[in-house]
């Protein structure tokens, strides 16, 4: 997470918390502001090498277990995985004064396309894609709002055909990767993937609306090997349509 006046603004979303009694209004004000928060740029106070921060996740490490992401997954990926891309980003601004004092946005838009600063895309590409996924994950997730269902229905067909077809994309990146639901700049939605730390951000496929991470390490302990079902699972039981429902504005 971006550090600039952040603990202000995490002291702001906790009286905008993301319960589920909360009407999807402010859950949606809520996202921006934390979403917004993380993309930020540093402050001129604060020293390069803190450039980002590690964000907080919005529930429990132990509250997707019931639905199909075990405690041990969360805890290796968030407190391991993304903080290691985030310590690797720190490191890398530190050295580079091109990069210092630009959001992360603007990092990955700078880097992209450069063989020389490949380490550096990959890994605020990985920052920026955790950032988003973790908001993308909810312990009441899988229902859809009726806003994004109509958009789903129209441009898709029907829920259950967006499903196949996220499901097909997700299934069918090689290797490691990420499975994204963008608005297009057509104005329909789609499916797109993405290799290893790359999005669409970099890609220019449209605005992300919801991504799933699917390098192994998101759901070995789970599903083992069984990614189709790691999909699904994430479909039915843990995406956070509301969140995605709030992006497509």
């Amino acid at each position: 997470m971006r550090s600039d006046g952040l603990r202000g603004d995490q002291s702001e979303l906790s009286k905008l918390s993301l319960d589920i009694s909360l009407p999807l209004v402010f859950k949606a004000i809520a996202w921006k502001i934390s979403y917004t928060a993380c993309l930020r740029k540093p402050s001129n106070e604060r020293s390069p090498e803190m450039a980002f921060e590690l964000p907080a996740l919005s529930y429990a490490e132990s509250a997707l277990a019931e639905r199909g992401m075990c405690q041990e997954t969360l805890e290796l990926h968030h407190g391991k995985h993304h903080n290691a891309y985030v310590t690797a980003l720190n490191g890398f601004v530190e050295k580079n004064a091109d990069l210092q004092g630009k959001s992360l946005e603007e990092i990955i838009a700078f880097v992209k396309d450069k063989p020389d600063l490949a380490p550096v895309f990959n890994n605020a590409g990985q920052h920026w894609n955790h950032i988003h996924f973790w908001n993308a994950l909810s312990p009441t997730g899988g229902a859809i709002p009726g806003k994004l269902e109509a958009k789903i229905v129209e441009d898709f067909g029907s829920v259950d055909a967006f499903k196949d077809a996220f499901k097909t994309t997700a299934v069918g990146q090689f290797g490691s990767g990420w499975a994204w639901l963008v608005l297009g700049d057509d104005g329909k939605l789609k499916t797109a993937k993405t290799p290893n730390g790359s999005n669409p951000l970099a890609t220019g496929e449209g605005k992300v609306l919801l991504g799933l991470d699917v390098w192994e390490h998101s759901y070995y302990l789970d599903f083992r090997n069984r990614r189709p079902d790691y999909v699904m699972n994430f479909l039915d039981k843990l995406a956070n349509y509301e969140f995605a429902e709030a992006n497509l504005g």
